[in-house]
């Protein structure tokens, strides 16, 4: 019965926004626009709290925001971590565990409504800002971002255009927000006038409408080496994302896998990160 409740509730919720849209339009807009901002997992687990605890380091503030920062040291250049939706800088362990052991001083961080950072929504140009204080906080010359980590890194650099920034990896990241926001319609079944009212809404609040915001498209105005790595068989964010981002990546390699899913753990990734870093 809790199963069957749970599948049928967005649909529920859905029809409670496409009612209130009939009645107050701006009310509906702005409930669809917190559902699509929060999200329902990411904070620290139990399980994960020996790997995080160990790391803790200093809590910094971004748009005023308490976030938590997690560090371990080492002589050679700084590598910063950016994690992805409804997940937390625990995503990292394997991959920390083998960059330790070239010796790179790695520094990482929660995002806002995430592992034990405040917040309780998060969106790419709120991350992006984060992250930017994080730039300028650690100076890493590296970035690692999974997801919309790395959608988040691909928009900070086309945002502020670091210039001690020397290498961008990304992880499985979608590309354009009218792909992900058609989702979000068919999940909830969203009548077409309620998305015309959050895309208005968003145009408002973050400055795109749907079909401005394309990680492809920021991509063409990246001129840092990068890696790019995305599974063939993604069913979160389609390999077509990190194709379409390659393709206007002058100097970004594509390497795919198969078999890795969106989360992307895997002995090779960690060594091909490596390679692409040294």
């Amino acid at each position: 019965m809790k199963k069957k409740f749970q599948k049928f509730l967005p649909r529920i919720v859905g029809a409670q926004i496409n009612s209130l849209h009939l009645l107050n339009k701006r009310k509906a807009a702005n409930k669809a626009y917190q559902i699509f901002c929060t999200p329902r997992r990411g904070r620290v687990q139990e399980r994960q709290k020996d790997f995080l605890e160990k790391a803790k380091d200093q809590i910094v503030n971004a748009e005023g925001l308490d976030l938590q920062t997690y560090s371990w040291p080492g002589n050679g250049k700084t590598i910063l971590l950016i994690h992805g939706w409804e997940s937390n800088t625990n995503r990292w362990q394997s991959l920390v565990d083998r960059l330790q052991a070239q010796n790179y001083n790695i520094v990482a961080f929660d995002a806002p409504a995430h592992g034990y950072s405040q917040g309780s929504i998060l969106h790419i140009p709120l991350y992006s800002k984060c992250l930017q204080v994080m730039i300028n906080h650690f100076a890493p010359h590296y970035l690692i971002g999974h997801s919309i980590g790395g959608m988040t890194t691909i928009y900070n650099q086309y945002c502020n255009a670091n210039q001690e920034i020397e290498k961008l990896v990304v992880l499985g990241p979608p590309s354009e927000l009218t792909q992900i926001m058609g989702d979000y319609q068919q999940i909830l079944r969203l009548k077409p006038q309620v998305m015309q009212s959050l895309e208005a809404l968003f145009n408002e609040r973050l400055g795109y409408y749907f079909t401005d915001f394309s990680i492809a498209k920021f991509s063409k105005e990246i001129n840092k080496k990068g890696l790019l790595i995305h599974d063939k068989f993604d069913k979160i964010a389609p390999i077509t994302a990190s194709e379409a981002i390659a393709q206007n990546w002058q100097d970004a390699i594509l390497f795919k896998t198969e078999g890795a899913g969106h989360s992307l753990y895997h002995d090779k990734i960690d060594r091909k990160i490596i390679e692409f870093l040294n």
